[in-house]
């Protein structure tokens, strides 16, 4: 089946290293050189200390649910799955990251997914965009 939802458009002064590593299967994040904090999303400045002294790292593509919520109606693409769960996930690097919550049935949510362990998978969208999706793992 072709993917059917929005596709990103990597943009190449701050985001283009991410997409590339996720062609290959790695969760690429910036990081400050002066302050020493990754962040999310990306951009050229820190958010954290304004510095543009900034450097892609792979990451370790694991982290943790902080919050989720049950998205009953959607539009497009997302149509099609409905329900699904979105969350918040706090990366083991230290910053936060929204996603589409995987491996957790959304017809029957579940407060214990918060602090439940999650990795990074990739779809790919075309030839050059792969997307990050998170999944709960055991």
């Amino acid at each position: 089946m072709a993917y059917n939802k929005p596709i990103p458009d990597p943009e190449p002064y701050s985001t283009q290293p991410f997409w590339d590593g996720a062609k290959q299967g790695k969760f690429m994040l910036p990081r400050c050189t002066d302050c020493n904090r990754a962040h999310w999303y990306p951009r050229i400045i820190c958010p954290f200390c304004h510095s543009r002294n900034i450097e892609w790292f792979e990451a370790s593509g694991e982290g943790w649910v902080h919050t989720f919520a049950v998205q009953a109606r959607a539009f497009g693409g997302w149509a099609d799955e409905a329900p699904f769960v979105t969350a918040y996930i706090d990366l083991k690097e230290g910053d936060r990251i929204f996603t589409v919550l995987r491996g957790v049935d959304a017809s029957k949510p579940d407060l214990a997914w918060v602090g439940k362990k999650v990795k990074v998978e990739f779809d790919q969208a075309n030839d050059d965009v792969f997307v990050p999706f998170w999944r709960v793992v055991d």
